[in-house]
């Protein structure tokens, strides 16, 4: 693990959200600083040249891809935009493939998280909030054709063949990573996770293990109070009840690296970018098999 990734997972468990997004300022306004002097040690690179990569390291057998992202991050290396970013996946993925990407919102900074804001505003349009996830996440989910399922946090936008399939009954699921979920889709369809300008730490792939598992999962777990909602989605109101699915312990992703093979995890960087691609299904089933063994990716509190 790197010193960025260090910092990152000690600020997220040490400080609050504004003393976090403070620190995140600081690290961005320090990288533009030195930007000539990355793009001078790491090089740099344009669309094309990702997506040339891209064929090259990852290939296109996957019916699904589901990309993690940053242009941030990729900066200042990357030449491009996010939009640009966006067209060479979607040409990447070509008609016969389709493009899946995380429009996540975990609620109105300084209000503690998605819940308490949904306490105060029950409502969530599904059409105008934007995605928490990033530029690029957000140009992708308003161009004609993506879709996306109708779930105030964990809601994923696709374009493609399987598009309707993956989004189809979010609303319905038992939780949002859970079983009926777009993760349980994405794991009986064969879905490449990929990661650009983002370490496995957004591998939220990991978090079906507990909601699948349900209470076989090996440690304390329950169901939040459901919070009753409405979705609103253009002209259709639907009502929605939140539920969460707590665990008794702290989160830890970097464990999935003892879980998971290095044969099926690969992390690697390409200009100094950190990038990561593994399966769907292989993050499901590695982890629940190490579930049922005791070992999961939750540490004491």
């Amino acid at each position: 693990m790197g010193p960025v990734e260090l910092l990152s997972g000690w600020a997220l468990r040490r400080l609050d959200a504004r003393r976090v997004e403070v620190l995140r300022e600081r690290y961005f306004r320090l990288r533009g600083r030195v930007a000539p002097l990355l793009r001078i040690a790491y090089g740099h690179f344009d669309s094309a040249a990702l997506r040339q990569h891209l064929e090259e390291r990852v290939g296109r057998n996957f019916e699904i891809l589901m990309v993690h992202s940053s242009v941030n991050h990729m900066k200042p290396m990357y030449d491009d935009g996010a939009l640009d970013f966006v067209r060479m996946l979607i040409e990447f993925c070509g008609p016969e493939r389709t493009l899946a990407m995380p429009a996540f919102y975990f609620g109105e900074p300084g209000s503690g998280g998605a819940r308490p804001t949904f306490e105060k505003q029950p409502r969530f349009d599904l059409r105008r909030t934007p995605s928490q996830m990033g530029l690029a996440t957000e140009l992708f989910r308003r161009m004609p054709g993506v879709k996306q399922s109708r779930h105030p946090v964990y809601r994923i936008a696709a374009r493609g063949p399987l598009a309707d399939e993956l989004t189809r009954g979010h609303e319905f699921a038992s939780s949002p990573a859970g079983r009926g979920s777009p993760f349980e889709t994405m794991v009986a369809r064969d879905t490449l996770i990929l990661g650009i300008g983002k370490p496995v730490q957004v591998l939220t792939q990991a978090h079906h293990t507990e909601e699948w598992m349900r209470d076989e999962f090996p440690l304390p777990s329950g169901d939040d109070d459901p919070l009753l909602m409405t979705l609103v989605d253009g002209r259709e109101e639907i009502p929605f009840q939140l539920v969460g699915r707590r665990v008794d312990g702290r989160f830890n992703i970097w464990r999935i690296r003892r879980i998971m093979t290095s044969a099926s995890l690969h992390e690697w960087q390409f200009h100094h970018v950190p990038m990561f691609a593994t399966r769907a299904a292989e993050v499901t089933r590695q982890t629940v098999e190490a579930a049922r063994r005791g070992v999961t990716l939750y540490e004491p509190a």
